[in-house]
């Protein structure tokens, strides 16, 4: 694991107190005209309201619109009283003060979004005669339009056409864009046609909201009315309608747009061929976006910045560089933001030399502080996997942003150490900093490889506090993050809540399935897949394998292999093989799994010739497991999996000379099997484990638990993987005490009397069960009646009235699997495979 020195006293927390401390702010003094005596409302409210509201001597009606105000009106009492103290109190108030502050609190509850309070002041001031501002009206419909009440948004426009008999048309294009932002079109239009008088605002407001709802057709079709009508358009509508063409299907009409813009002399304009530009690189016409673009007298950097990230989008990162460099010999004015676009074709090429280059640019420039363009050299840095370079530059910039975190948290992950970034997580949720969705995806990534279901299920549900799950990236997280923590039933509830699952949703859960022994319910799932019309990639078919290898459907592998090119379009790769393979071999049908290795399209690799190799000492054939371990130890000499399996393999043959050759060579390697270990989580605290452990503080307890089951239970097969000829006579009363302590006994019985009865004691282990401690399991959930789950390196287990999920074939079929682990840190993309040594 990559060691980082640059982060010695964890500068995140320097930078989480300094993003604490806050500006004073400035006190604004209201200047008030004198009230009316006559006005018991406008006396009270002027005392509330003094400091809050700022309003002009020479216009007193007029509301001050500066921001102090605005974040003010949250202090307005939202209580009012509209009584009048006398029926001649109204004759000696001036006529524009009337009503003036009643507005104002209209304003101030808009502002709130106390739309309810709004509703039932509204009905007050008709039945007092207080007439309602244009101000008020405005800020009520925006109101409705924030928060998108289309109910009150209704009840507001009706109250407008029954008190003002000519709105102004200003008035008339709020209520037609607050229509819009709620949705509803088919009030919009209504408003729209009733309309005495259109102005050009009018027009963009309808057309960007048939476009931006996908009805592209209903928005040209009003933009040709609009030319009948005699309207000119203007730069506005021609933006407002390309950034609406994000689709190849849609370049014709886009084209057609670009020629109406040359007829209409706009050309020279520009915002418009810069929204050209773009709209070409959106739908992958990038001859014509260059076209245009060489063409332009004049180009801002929007223009440049465009192409920049189109390219760099579909993956032409040698043209965005390229274009950089033309920025450079043209003197063109860079950015911060030109400098982000860079990196991300420099991450994508995997250039470090050119990156570092661009990062002495930019420390030139003097922008290496800032936060948008020091988060881009962090995660240049974290995706090319150069972590130290990553730290110094997180701890030059000056504010971190969210996506600053994100990315280290993102970098803590991608080197393994899970735990750094969940402490930096609880840092920054601890001091109230701004979170967003990619760091609790990577959040839910680090927890289901720490496997740490309690710290998990906080996270999602402060990610559902704050609503910042990402939709189908977060999701698949949950799903993946559940099933690897053994709890597949709320990664089943994670997945159902996906309204519509993509690819990478599907293959987590029908991974999870497979893992937990479930293969009816995988390949069921998978049958879901297809009927949702979702495609199948090359991971959900090792997913599927799994699941068939787990259960011995040898059958039913062969037939999704065969179909794999053929209906789904997806070419197999090496690891569908060795998938294929290994299920041939655990079935005890070497013969077949050794013609695939020969006939295959592939080279095999090592891992094929292991899942051949574990095949042959469980059925005991030595001279194909002999070929295989000549293979695999030619490929890999320093893997010490391969010397246990062929020590094992002669040792059961009774080939105690070669097996003793095999263990010299070992020793003369320095080769050691990883030491077993075990671990439970009991009230939010990692309790681990490993053989014959007497460090825990209720060691006493422990052993004490287990005496009471070992007497009953028959001890064979020694942890440490390695047969010896007492073994095999099964004459070795000395390796029944070795037994007695393994690291998932000593975690099951500290689950016995650590956790309640009513729930399932769950144990994580580093290497494969042995045979000896599944069957002390199945005993121990036989006679106490508690359900245990187990996960060792290749599956989970569930142990339930002395029965397993695995139904025991896994136990007794070879010693190494191929199993898979859906990514969803970095997106659909990012999908990886990760193969398991299980001894």
């Amino acid at each position: 694991m990559l060691k980082v020195a640059c982060l010695p006293s964890h500068p995140f927390e320097k930078l989480v107190a300094r993003k604490k401390r806050q500006g004073s702010e400035a006190v604004v003094e209201a200047l008030l005209p004198p009230c009316s005596h006559s006005t018991r409302l406008v006396a009270t409210l002027i005392q509330k309201l003094q400091h809050h509201l700022a309003l002009s001597p020479s216009n007193p009606s007029r509301l001050s619109a500066n921001n102090n105000d605005a974040a003010k009106f949250a202090q307005i009492p939202s209580w009012v009283s509209l009584k009048r103290t006398s029926s001649s109190s109204s004759e000696k108030t001036p006529p524009l003060q009337l009503g003036r502050v009643e507005n104002l609190h209209l304003v101030s509850l808009s502002k709130q979004a106390k739309l309810k309070e709004a509703r039932e002041f509204l009905e007050q001031m008709d039945k007092a005669g207080v007439s309602v501002s244009p101000r008020s009206y405005e800020s009520l419909l925006e109101a409705c339009r924030n928060l998108e009440s289309l109910s009150v948004g209704r009840y507001i426009h009706e109250r407008l056409r029954r008190t003002v008999k000519n709105p102004s048309g200003f008035l008339e294009n709020c209520v037609l864009r607050m229509y819009c932002d709620c949705g509803s079109l088919v009030d919009a239009q209504m408003v729209f046609d009733e309309m005495a008088e259109r102005n050009l605002g009018s027009w963009v407001v309808i057309m960007s909201a048939y476009a931006q709802a996908g009805f592209l057709e209903k928005s040209f079709w009003l933009f040709s009315d609009m030319i009948e009508f005699g309207i000119e358009p203007n730069s506005v509508i021609y933006t407002g309608l390309l950034k609406y063409l994000v689709n190849p299907s849609l370049v014709e009409i886009g084209r057609q747009v670009h020629s109406h813009v040359i007829r209409s002399g706009l050309s020279s304009i520009v915002a418009i061929n810069t929204a050209i530009c773009n709209m070409y690189v959106k739908c992958g016409w990038f001859d014509g976006a260059k076209l245009v673009f060489n063409q332009m007298d004049e180009k801002d950097s929007v223009a440049w910045t465009g192409l920049m990230v189109g390219y760099t989008q579909a993956r032409k990162q040698r043209d965005a560089l390229d274009l950089f460099v033309k920025m450079l010999m043209e003197g063109v004015e860079l950015d911060q933001f030109v400098f982000s676009i860079v990196l991300k074709a420099c991450a994508g090429l995997e250039d470090l030399n050119l990156g570092r280059q661009i990062h002495g640019y930019i420390v030139k420039l003097g922008f290496e502080t800032d936060v948008s363009a020091g988060t881009p050299l962090v995660d240049f840095y974290v995706k090319c996997l150069n972590f130290e370079s990553a730290c110094r530059a997180f701890e030059r910039i000056s504010e971190p942003s969210d996506v600053s975190w994100s990315a280290m948290i993102c970098g803590y992950s991608q080197i393994g150490n899970y735990e750094e970034a969940v402490k930096i997580f609880t840092s920054l949720r601890n001091n109230s900093l701004v979170l967003n969705s990619h760091i609790y995806t990577s959040i839910f990534q680090a927890c289901f490889a720490l496997a740490d279901f309690n710290l998990g299920a906080q996270a999602h549900a402060d990610a559902i506090k704050r609503s910042l799950i990402s939709h189908l990236y977060g999701d698949s997280a949950l799903v993946s993050m559940y099933s690897k923590c053994g709890r597949l039933d709320y990664a089943t509830r994670a997945f159902e809540s996906i309204p519509a699952p993509d690819t990478v949703a599907w293959t987590a859960i029908i991974s999870g399935n497979a893992h937990h022994g479930n293969a009816s319910e995988a390949l069921e799932l998978f049958g879901r897949m297809q009927d949702c019309g979702v495609r199948p990639n090359a991971v959900t078919f090792v997913a599927v394998l799994t699941a068939c290898s787990h259960s011995g459907l040898v059958t039913e592998a062969k037939r999704y292999m065969d179909s794999m090119h053929s209906q789904y379009g997806v070419d197999p790769t090496i690891d569908h093989y060795n998938c294929m393979i290994d299920i041939y071999a655990r079935a005890g049908l070497l013969q077949e799994a050794f013609e695939l290795i020969k006939n295959m399209p592939f080279d095999p690799d090592k891992t094929s010739w292991k899942c051949l190799l574990g095949g042959c000492w469980t059925h005991k054939n030595l001279e194909l497991g002999k070929i295989a371990s000549e293979n695999l130890l030619q490929l890999d000499p320093e893997d010490a999996a391969g010397y246990i399996l062929l020590f094992n393999l002669y040792a059961s043959s009774g080939k105690w000379e070669e097996a003793a050759r095999v263990r010299k060579l070992m020793t003369e390697r320095n080769l050691k099997k990883e030491l077993s270990c075990s671990w439970i989580t009991v009230k939010g605290k990692v309790h681990r484990f490993i053989v014959g452990d007497k460090h825990h503080p209720q060691t006493e307890e422990i052993y004490l638990k287990l005496e009471e089951f070992n007497h009953s239970m028959t001890m064979m097969n020694d942890e440490n993987g390695l047969l010896t000829k007492e073994d095999v006579s099964s004459t070795f009363p000395e390796r029944k005490e070795q037994l007695l302590v393994h690291s998932e006994r000593l975690a099951m019985a500290f689950g016995l009397i650590s956790t309640p009865t009513n729930t399932p004691i769950i144990i994580f282990k580093n290497l494969r069960a042995c045979k000896d401690c599944h069957d002390f399991a199945k005993h121990l959930s036989d006679i106490t009646g508690r359900r245990i789950v187990v996960r060792d390196a290749c599956r989970f287990h569930h142990f339930q009235s002395g029965q397993c999920s695995c139904n025991d074939y896994w136990v007794h079929a070879s010693m190494s699997s191929v199993s898979v682990t859906i990514n969803g840190l970095l997106g659909v993309e990012n999908l990886r495979f990760h193969f398991h040594l299980c001894l």
